[in-house]
């Protein structure tokens, strides 16, 4: 499994001849604007940061044939591209990749705001590291994670937060994503103490455009 990020929460997945790319957001790269032959697109949530309402009919029309798959807000909402309602535990066959849906709802952010609906995904495939991206939540820990996209920060989120997040799905791998909300002075200190307390050997510090392989475990 290849895995690229495109800045933020934005992730292309290349598995098994499969191409999905997962949160492309304002945040984003335009490189992950610029990518054709994807076989799906998948956004967790409808905030700006994981879904680009500007760039992203662009995306959809250089990949037409990409299957299109959000949650159920994000779904009913988009003005472009025909999308499918993701939900928890509902499994979609891209090619020999398997989205199931992970969760239902976003972090709380303040009791003031209402929670939107917030789909993470794990994917597999045969021969393949099992991959979770959470999106913007903690709430869900699944199990038999092997590479985990970690939030790393949020409006929502503190460390002591994370390094249980991480505990509790215990992968094998994880590299950091959501992560432009650090400054590049304070950085180190968020990661360290993932990899300090969050007991995972193998934590890569993946950069915004960074790209690392992960093999079968």
């Amino acid at each position: 499994m290849q895995i690229t990020r495109f800045g933020h929460a934005a992730i292309l997945v290349e598995a098994t001849g499969t191409r999905i790319l997962i949160d492309p957001g304002v945040f984003s790269a335009d490189e992950a604007f610029s990518l054709d032959g994807l076989d799906a697109i998948v956004v967790t949530h409808q905030h700006p940061d994981h879904i680009d309402l500007t760039r992203g009919p662009g995306l959809l029309e250089r990949n037409p044939d990409a299957v299109l798959i959000a949650d159920p807000d994000s779904a009913g909402t988009l003005e472009f591209g025909d999308w499918t309602a993701n939900a928890d535990g509902l499994e979609t066959a891209i090619g020999a990749v398997t989205i199931r849906g992970v969760g239902s709802q976003h972090a709380v952010i303040l009791p003031a705001l209402p929670r939107v609906a917030n789909v993470g995904v794990v994917l597999t495939a045969a021969g393949e590291p099992t991959l979770f991206h959470p999106g913007d939540t903690y709430e869900y820990a699944p199990t038999g994670v092997d590479v985990l996209a970690l939030p790393l920060s949020a409006p929502w989120a503190k460390i002591s937060e994370t390094v249980d997040f991480i505990q509790r799905v215990s992968p094998h791998s994880l590299f950091p994503v959501h992560d432009r909300t650090i400054s590049e002075l304070a950085y180190g200190i968020y990661w360290q103490h993932t990899v300090n307390f969050g007991g995972v050997a193998d934590s890569r510090k993946l950069g915004q455009s960074d790209s690392d392989s992960f093999g079968n475990i």
